[in-house]
């Protein structure tokens, strides 16, 4: 219920910003509206996909990618202008894979660094600190999907939404969501299938 209340609030601001409203009081009130959505979305994301960055050195936490989520959505509406919830959503989630893309290069430039801030870390083989060779595979492989496929793997899978909820959002019926997440699944698996034995084998070790 609260999912379809901020599914109509988000959609009227984008409505207001199609108009001749002031922009960024619009902006700062659709993100008001919409910060719990983007607060699950940041949680969600991060520790699932970027979970390195939640431990030292960085320790970062979704309150704080939120924020700066927040900062790069103000600025980046003022120039694009989503006309519908599903665009808004998909402009967030792109800036904050962007965002976490961004901290963890910033880390993988400065393994020593990282060695002397916590002496008690184990020392990481191959300095990857925030994205190993394999989750960067799987993001790029998850960038490549058909843009159908990747609307809704992203907001099923990484967001959290279920079916329905997304199928709102997408302006489909749930049925045409389970079949793009199904697709996207085994477009992935094809994508991704070199990586099946050497996860077999880390698993082992």
């Amino acid at each position: 219920m609260d999912q379809e209340r901020t599914t109509a609030a988000v959609q009227r601001y984008l409505d207001k910003l199609a108009g001749d409203a002031p922009t960024e009081p619009v902006v700062r009130e659709l993100l008001d509206r919409a910060v719990r959505r983007l607060h699950q979305l940041c949680s969600s994301l991060l520790y699932r996909s970027y979970p390195r960055l939640t431990r030292p050195p960085l320790n970062l936490q979704p309150d704080e990618l939120l924020s700066a989520v927040v900062e790069r959505l103000l600025k980046a509406m003022r120039e694009s202008r989503p006309s519908n919830v599903r665009l808004f959503f998909a402009l967030a989630g792109q800036h904050m894979r962007w965002e976490l893309n961004d901290l963890a290069r910033r880390l993988d430039i400065q393994p020593a660094a990282v060695e002397l801030q916590d002496a008690n870390l184990p020392a990481l083989a191959n300095s990857d600190s925030g994205l190993s060779a394999d989750c960067r595979q799987m993001l790029k492989a998850i960038e490549n999907l058909p843009e159908d496929e990747r609307e809704a793997f992203d907001l099923v899978k990484i967001q959290g939404m279920s079916q329905v909820e997304a199928a709102e959002i997408l302006g489909v019926s749930a049925m045409t969501v389970n079949r793009r997440l199904n697709r996207s699944l085994h477009l992935l698996t094809e994508a991704l299938g070199d990586l099946r034995p050497k996860s077999h084998i880390q698993a082992q070790t």
